[in-house]
């Protein structure tokens, strides 16, 4: 399966590792870009104003979103993050919607968050939780 992984550039050294472990098992996967640099230092995480500058500048948010046309689904990396429980962050509920137009699977690697003001919507984009079970992808 094609596999899109999602979610704050926070996580990055987890995509990078989901992402090696998912492509054990015989899945494609794609990375945000720059996840790489991100992982490893090279670009800090950063918000405001900076974080959208850097977006624009390369124009991450497309080229995301044209990565997860061409998969079969997404997989959200949703772990805990300033305070709140399996965080999904603006980026990854975006492109959650992005996912749930195109009639994408949508994975959830952890219990939806208790975020009041996108709980309703991601629970209507109706998202398979695997709660942190990667092997309960379906096969590729």
């Amino acid at each position: 399966m094609k596999i899109a992984i999602c979610g704050s550039m926070a996580f990055a050294k987890e995509m990078l590792d989901i992402k090696n472990r998912l492509e054990q098992s015989g899945h494609v996967c794609y990375l945000p870009e720059g996840t790489e640099a991100y992982a490893g230092g090279q670009v800090k995480h950063s918000g405001g104003s900076e974080g959208a500058k850097l977006k624009i500048a390369n124009d991450l948010i497309r080229k995301h979103y044209d990565l997860i046309k061409t998969s079969d689904a997404i997989l959200i990396l949703n772990y805990d993050k300033n305070g709140v429980k399996n965080y999904i962050g603006g980026n990854a509920f975006l492109e959650m919607g992005f996912a749930h137009i195109l009639g994408k699977v949508i994975y959830l690697l952890n219990p939806l968050p208790d975020i009041d003001f996108i709980h309703q919507e991601i629970e209507a984009m109706q998202p398979i939780v695997l709660n942190g079970e990667l092997n309960r992808l379906s096969n590729p």
